[in-house]
């Protein structure tokens, strides 16, 4: 597989190395004169790969909801950026008169970017305060979600999306603490996990937790679950989707939905037994090289999963 056939540039690179590029690209199977969504532009990466690939006729939609990553566009003809949720990607789409696509990429996850930047709130390393907003124009920030979610959301949250479990102990904490002293900033947060965090598992813990916060304040599994259906009705016969995901629930999702296209895993049956899908996953699960992982320890959790849309299926 030829990796080194796009060309990163330093801008991207500041923002966001893109895990699994090659690899997904390669899925993507780009047709010179398609249709393609990038639903998570970030720094670039992907769309760059997609335009490299496209010939005068092609033409790719990059989607994304914050700001910064608006700054990244790509000054090309063929391009268009909206800075939109990808969950509302079917809207945009029939607004622009588009009625198939021939591929789509979602990136999930936090870019390099957020994880870098104070102000931001993504990262335990830092001062500032508790946002973790992807879109800083609107909704609520990992603060009001400390401050307002009630014990038992608090624990659900933190056992769902952090996968920790003393969820309803570190809940508790939070709770009582509120009382006294509303959260504001990172320091806050950390102050009440510390007593919960064993030395040589620190990081991972704090992690998890922040992990945890910016899935709920970005909704980003029920975006997800937006995301799949509206990317089954957008595809042209042979078309692909390509999804990366950086932990399990993400993940269970997206092999679920490509397996039998739906969100359980359950694959209907015709009356001669034959399964009945949507889609035809491509290969097996796609994890990054130790190579890769060297480049960029952020990728180390990236799973790649490939489908293409059967072409007997048509979603009304």
């Amino acid at each position: 597989m030829d990796c080194m056939c796009t060309v990163v540039c330093d801008k991207e690179l500041k923002y966001h190395v893109p895990a699994l590029l090659g690899e997904s690209l390669e899925g993507l199977n780009v047709k010179p004169s398609g249709v393609y969504v990038d639903a998570t532009f970030g720094g670039g990466g992907h769309s760059r790969g997609i335009l490299e690939r496209l010939g005068k006729e092609g033409r790719l939609y990059g989607f994304d909801r914050d700001a910064d990553a608006e700054k990244n566009r790509i000054d090309d003809e063929r391009f268009v950026f909206v800075r939109s949720d990808f969950r509302y990607v079917s809207n945009f789409m029939r607004y622009c008169q588009v009625k198939q696509i021939d591929g789509l990429i979602a990136d999930l996850g936090v870019s390099s970017h957020h994880l870098d930047e104070e102000g931001r709130g993504f990262s335990f390393r830092f001062e500032g305060a508790l946002d973790m907003r992807m879109n800083n124009r609107a909704g609520q920030t990992a603060a009001d979600v400390l401050n307002t979610y009630s014990e038992e959301q608090l624990a659900d949250v933190l056992y769902l999306y952090g996968e920790l479990k003393n969820s309803r102990r570190i809940a508790s904490a939070i709770v009582r603490t509120r009382e006294w002293q509303p959260f504001r900033v990172i320091p806050d947060l950390r102050a009440v996990l510390k007593p919960f965090a064993e030395k040589e598992r620190e990081k991972k813990f704090l992690a998890q937790v922040f992990q945890a916060l910016r899935i709920e304040v970005n909704q980003e599994m029920q975006a997800l679950r937006e995301l799949l259906p509206q990317s089954l009705r957008l595809l042209a016969e042979g078309g692909r989707l390509a999804v990366i995901t950086y932990h399990s629930l993400e993940d269970r999702l997206v092999k679920h939905f490509m397996k039998s296209g739906n969100f359980e895993g359950r694959r209907e049956q015709d009356f001669y037994g034959n399964v009945q899908s949507p889609l035809r996953p491509l290969g097996k699960v796609t994890v990054p090289s130790p190579e890769e992982i060297e480049r960029n320890p952020r990728s180390r959790s990236a799973k790649l999963r490939v489908a293409e849309k059967i072409a007997r299926f048509e979603i009304t």
